[in-house]
């Protein structure tokens, strides 16, 4: 069901865990399959400076979490605004149809974060 790609990143999960420091945090989830995404971010100057997250979900959850906190560290709070679940499953080398779901939250949870973080630093979205 799952390419390698995909099993590696579920065995060996990189950047989970709980951020003491984090200044933003989002969360989201998916009520129909139960999987529960939290993306927590330390960003300083506009810079995702370290990035982990909390699934609570299945293999395809836990290894697009991965994948995709891996995908913004280091990059600008625009950057990862940008970050689609189509480049998330593209870099995991695909996904079984009915786990697609699972490369949405991991957008969705970034953008809660990023959103998380303008909400108390900045008084307005870069984009607009």
């Amino acid at each position: 069901m799952y390419n390698e790609k995909v099993i590696n990143e579920f065995r060996n999960p990189q950047n989970m865990g709980e951020m003491e420091d984090a200044n933003a945090v989002g969360t989201v989830g998916n009520a129909t399959c139960g999987d529960i995404m939290k993306i927590y971010m330390k960003i300083e100057d506009n810079i995702i400076k370290d990035v982990s997250f909390q699934t609570f979900g299945c293999t395809a959850a836990i290894a697009t979490s991965s994948i995709a906190t891996s995908m913004i560290k280091g990059k600008t709070v625009d950057e990862a605004l940008k970050l689609t679940n189509a480049e998330v499953v593209e870099k995991l080398g695909g996904l079984p149809p009915q786990k697609l779901h699972c490369s949405v939250l991991a957008e969705e949870a970034i953008k809660a974060a990023v959103n998380d973080y303008l909400k108390k630093y900045k008084t307005e979205h870069p984009d607009k």
